[in-house]
């Protein structure tokens, strides 16, 4: 059976959605773009020498 109490402890409210954007946002994230620009960029450094 479900311990309302207990359960009421555990809860923590979502953050609203400007909060949730701005913490999305702050963090460095590579994406696949990211990674083939990289690779893109490495491969023509190695071309040219």
């Amino acid at each position: 059976m479900i311990n309302f109490e207990e359960e009421l402890k555990k809860f923590h409210p979502s953050l609203e959605v400007e909060d949730a954007e701005e913490a999305i946002y702050n963090q460095d994230l590579t994406d696949m773009a990211d990674l083939m620009v990289k690779i893109v960029k490495e491969s023509k450094k190695t071309d040219e020498e």
